[in-house]
């Protein structure tokens, strides 16, 4: 068991410091690509959501238990494109920089980078959206 608890701690070591050298490393871009095609996509889906009417994203996430699973699959077919090419980029990165490829740590850093940026900017974006129809005076109709 000691031998066990050894491994899993130096698996968990070097997972962390893998995951903390990343953004010195190649393709450090990412940091910034990811995070931000997360943000358009969470921008696109919380207006969605705001014209339609439906709960904030995260919210609902949270506190639904009903709602949870088809609102988390629909974030995760969203973001898809994202992680893929998160998981892509990662790939890439740990063969260049570290002459191997752990899957473990490429799906942390394609979830980190793209899919929590996204769960937490939905809900605020559909709050905002809104707030700004409801500031927004009634088109006529012709």
């Amino acid at each position: 068991m000691p031998t066990m608890i050894a491994e899993i701690h130096e698996v968990l070591t070097r997972i962390w410091e893998d995951l903390v050298a990343r953004p010195e490393g190649p393709l450090s871009f990412r940091f910034i690509l990811q995070p931000a095609m997360a943000v358009l996509l969470a921008t696109r889906d919380g207006i969605k959501d705001a014209r339609t009417g439906r709960s904030p994203y995260f919210w609902t996430v949270l506190w639904d238990p009903h709602k949870r699973r088809a609102r988390l699959r629909e974030g995760l077919a969203a973001t898809a494109r994202v992680i893929v090419l998160g998981l892509a980029m990662d790939a890439v990165y740990q063969l260049k920089a570290l002459g191997t490829f752990h899957l473990l740590e490429a799906v942390i850093v394609a979830l980190a980078l793209a899919f929590v940026p996204y769960l937490l900017l939905r809900g605020p974006v559909e709050r905002i959206a809104r707030w700004r129809q409801a500031q927004a005076p009634p088109q006529s109709t012709r």
